[in-house]
């Protein structure tokens, strides 16, 4: 049987991002000892589905990455993956763009 390979090539900092989360779901699912079973019966997903988030797989949809998250109750660190308050190059942009000088307007 054969792989069936994705049309969109991943950068190589993604596909590493994604194989880190993943191992990090699954080192979380076994520390709070939850079998692979319970955890995607409690996600409403396949085993299947399961094993491949805890591999990494960018194919998975995000919505199902969430609810795993959900599942081991570490939805707080998804919330906080695009936080405008911790975006360093972002935060650098928008004061470069700061006004040298501010006028007080004429009435």
């Amino acid at each position: 049987m054969r792989k069936k390979k994705s049309s969109v090539m991943f950068p190589i900092p993604v596909a590493r991002a994604l194989r880190k989360l993943g191992h990090d779901v699954r080192d979380a699912r076994r520390r709070r000892r939850i079998p692979a079973e319970i955890a995607a019966q409690r996600a409403s997903i396949s085993r299947t589905t399961l094993v491949k988030i805890e591999k990494g797989d960018p194919g998975v949809a995000i919505g199902s990455y969430a609810i795993v998250l959900f599942v081991l109750g570490m939805t707080d660190r998804l919330a906080g993956l695009a936080d405008p308050t911790i975006d360093a190059v972002g935060l650098q942009l928008e004061e470069e763009h700061l006004p040298q000088r501010i006028r007080r307007s004429q009435k």
